[in-house]
């Protein structure tokens, strides 16, 4: 590669140039236009689009030779086509017969320095073609992880940037310095190093309202009162408040979990079914009533 580097090196410096000495001298005509500026023609010269080298595309056999010198001639099938990368570089593409990598191609790029005949393979490599199998694209795992995934044996490793959290009060140590007045009560929410940013508040109201306690689920449809005004409902501390509350409902099949104020279920603390306006009336002939009398025959 490195004769080859100086080699196209040495072309460029040999060359004609579009522009001589004697053309710089000399002044512009007033009615010339002025000369393209090198953008320009780097700009011009991108739009056009690359010739296919005939040389390099008509040397199948030094690619083919190629990618036999690495994964040997027996799983080389078929050329497909020649493809120009470039100026003077030709990719050769070759079917792959292997039949752990069906639908894969062979690949072999070639090129050659300027009025040189020479062709030289830059590299070889096996890609796969349109109708390849190929791995699944790579997921991390925070975002692969759902919330049924934990088990009680695992551990999730700890996220140091959650946009669901921000900082909090954190303990003080006490000492015998007689600091009890630094250390914060945590009957106001302090000791946490973290606590809900506005943003985990706003994700956690969201998951709740579209789960099966929210307010559009089945239950709250068919129920005849929402849990605002169920003696059950044990309301939640902070904004959220306004919108959701815990089910303490013995009987409920959400109790303990979080349910939305325009939520219900037939567990009302305060519904009751239809009874029956009184007693069923006495049967109108009562065999039992009168004494039986007994003959002997």
């Amino acid at each position: 590669m490195s004769s080859l580097f100086r080699e196209w090196m040495a072309g460029l410096r040999a060359e004609p140039t579009s522009e001589t000495a004697a053309d710089k001298s000399a002044a512009p005509a007033e009615n010339d236009a002025p000369a393209p500026t090198t953008r320009a023609r780097s700009a011009r010269s991108a739009s056009e689009k690359v010739v296919l080298d005939a040389q390099l595309a008509a040397a199948i056999d030094v690619a083919r030779n190629a990618i036999a010198e690495v994964a040997g001639s027996a799983v080389i099938g078929e050329h497909l086509k020649a493809e120009a990368e470039g100026t003077r570089l030709v990719t050769h593409y070759f079917v792959c017969t292997d039949p752990a990598y069906r639908g894969w191609r062979w690949v072999a790029v070639l090129a050659r320095a300027p009025r040189s005949k020479k062709v030289t393979v830059c590299e070889t490599a096996l890609l796969p073609g349109p109708d390849a199998l190929v791995a699944p694209e790579w997921v991390p795992w925070e975002q692969r992880v759902e919330p049924g995934d934990l088990t009680p044996k695992d551990t999730l490793p700890k996220i140091e940037d959650d946009p669901y959290l921000q900082p909090g009060f954190g303990q003080v140590e006490e000492t015998t310095d007689g600091n009890i007045d630094e250390i914060p009560n945590f009957e106001f929410g302090l000791g946490r190093r973290r606590v809900l940013s506005p943003e985990g508040i706003s994700a956690a109201a969201g998951r709740w309202a579209e789960s099966e306690t929210g307010a559009d689920s089945e239950f709250a449809a068919r129920a005849s009162a929402h849990c605002s005004t169920c003696g059950y409902l044990m309301p939640m501390a902070g904004s959220l408040r306004q919108k959701f509350g815990v089910c303490a409902g013995p009987l409920s099949p959400f109790d303990g979990r979080v349910v939305a104020l325009d939520f219900g279920c037939g567990a009302h603390s305060e519904t009751d079914v239809k009874r029956p306006e009184a007693e069923p009336p006495e049967a109108v002939i009562d065999d039992f009533a009168g004494e039986l009398e007994f003959q002997e025959g």
